[in-house]
């Protein structure tokens, strides 16, 4: 593989991780609710993006170089409308077959597009999460009294399979993949109302957001002053959709997919 096909690979592992770190926020949204019928109250937030108005993006991809002359030509890409079925077979052949039982059926590609760009808001609406509803409940563990609780420590293991499955992708079909689907990825970004802007630059955002999710202690101690669970620590409680994902990840967890984006940014971002 050469240096180039190591930082696409590399780029994408990126894009994916933070895909799957909004992946599993979306998957698992809905568990600090005591029902999982009651929809977050957070009115929405003004985004929190940078313009870009520049001709150049900032942090520009190369296009896809084939190491060696292909025997025929590649099949064209579909329609981004169309795009559902082949690029649900992309993401089987990275992460595996479990994930098809628990991506939703339509408009994968905006949504996942959508998620990257969401998670450093308040809230993120669950008509544009690519993942099911979960049906299991959160975990809280009763405090010494009767008016705070503690996020349960056995809450984390449900990100093992998560972080896991990260870890098992294979890295040449991840560069294949972003190789051939990065053009709907931008097409999906610019109808969403950047048609200025860059894909990859929104993705080293968000990462630089994630990567100043501050240190927290465990347990977490949770309030509950109506329907809904809340932080107890204020600082915590106005901390980002994404940022709240780490913390309810569990301490090694983020740990893990913090040096994880660390070190890919530095892959993806122009010095």
């Amino acid at each position: 593989m050469s240096p180039k096909d190591v930082r696409q690979a590399k780029l994408l592992a990126a894009i994916l991780v933070v895909m799957a770190v909004a992946i599993a926020g979306w998957y698992y949204w809905d568990v600090l609710l005591p029902e999982p019928e009651q929809p977050l109250v957070t009115p929405p937030e003004p985004a929190i993006f940078k313009e870009h108005v520049e001709d150049d993006p900032e942090h520009p991809i190369s296009p896809p170089e084939a190491a060696q002359p292909a025997p025929e030509a590649p099949i064209p890409l579909p329609p981004l409308d169309e795009s559902d079925s082949y690029f649900l077979l992309a993401l089987i052949e990275v992460f595996g077959t479990d994930i098809e039982a628990l991506l939703v059926e339509n408009g994968l590609i905006d949504k996942f597009v959508t998620t990257v760009d969401n998670l450093p808001r308040d809230h993120i609406a669950e008509k544009v999460r690519p993942l099911r509803r979960l049906s299991e409940t959160f975990r809280v563990d009763a405090a010494e009294n009767d008016e705070s609780f503690y996020v349960s420590l056995e809450n984390y293991q449900r990100y093992d399979l998560l972080i896991i499955t990260i870890a098992a992708a294979d890295i040449n079909t991840v560069a294949d993949t972003y190789r051939r689907y990065y053009p709907l990825f931008q097409q999906s970004y610019e109808r969403l109302g950047y048609p200025d802007g860059y894909f990859n630059d929104r993705v080293v955002e968000v990462i630089d957001h994630l990567l100043a999710t501050p240190q927290f202690d465990e347990p977490i101690r949770l309030i509950r002053p109506h329907v809904l669970y809340e932080y107890a620590d204020p600082s915590l409680e106005s901390l980002s959709s994404g940022q709240k994902l780490l913390l309810r990840m569990g301490r090694d967890h983020a740990a893990t997919v913090k040096r994880v984006l660390r070190e890919l940014r530095g892959e993806i971002a122009r010095q």
